[in-house]
């Protein structure tokens, strides 16, 4: 299938398919709901202490578990300890959620990256994709982390993400596939051109079916979450 087919298959369902008080954010269970129910799939990856590529937003722990610290300053050991606001679900690998999800799904791995650190969570996140039998790419708002991808992994479907008009400035250092781009963003001259020369946008992220509308006749496929388009 092709590039422009694999981003079309299904609107995609940012960090799986979570509601709140159910099921958590970038978690095996909202992975599963998403597969089940049609949609693509957005998640992030972040590097652990001990060189794994763990599914988390966040820089810090806070928010979604009981801890405090670093991401970066935890193993991968400790992680899969900590349960996901206090649900029965626990912070997943890349790895565990590749064989959850197979070819059921396109995976949309966001690589938080941070600017100085190219090439670690790089390296293997695209050795664990490469293997992959399922359609999967990456995003990123770091451009040299793409840049990373384009010059190691080059079969690897990359997407640039934008939220605002600045961060477009580095689509010829980026050397992106598709551009990923917040709503107030699409409408965009320069995204409009990137799409006029038919190479595909994805907007981010619809929160309810009105989003959806404004983004029909300016990009390919959409970001959601809160509501099920």
């Amino acid at each position: 299938m092709s590039l422009q087919g694999r981003l079309l298959s299904a609107p995609i369902a940012h960090r799986g398919l979570w509601r709140v008080g159910g099921r958590p954010e970038n978690s095996l269970t909202a992975f599963e709901a998403a597969c089940a129910g049609g949609y693509g799939i957005e998640l992030d990856v972040r590097l652990t202490a001990d060189g794994e590529a763990v599914v988390f937003h966040d820089e810090t722990l806070e928010r979604m578990t009981a801890q405090s610290g670093l991401v970066e300053e935890q193993t991968a050991e400790t992680l899969a300890a900590l349960t996901l606001l206090g649900s029965d679900q626990h912070i997943p690998t890349l790895e565990q959620t590749l064989a959850l999800v197979g070819q059921r799904a396109l995976l949309l791995v966001e690589l938080k990256t941070p600017a100085g650190q190219e090439g670690l969570l790089e390296a293997g996140a695209a050795a664990l994709l490469a293997v992959h039998p399922g359609p999967v790419g990456v995003l990123s708002f770091n451009p040299d982390a793409l840049a990373w991808m384009a010059a190691h992994a080059p079969d690897l479907a990359r997407g640039l993400n934008a939220g605002q008009p600045s961060d477009l400035e580095a689509i010829d250092r980026a050397h992106p596939d598709f551009l990923s781009v917040g709503l107030d963003l699409a409408d965009h001259p320069r995204v409009r051109d990137w799409r006029a020369a038919g190479r595909p946008v994805i907007a981010w992220t619809a929160h309810r079916p009105a989003d959806a509308a404004r983004l029909h006749d300016l990009a390919d496929n959409l970001i959601f979450e809160g509501f099920q388009p």
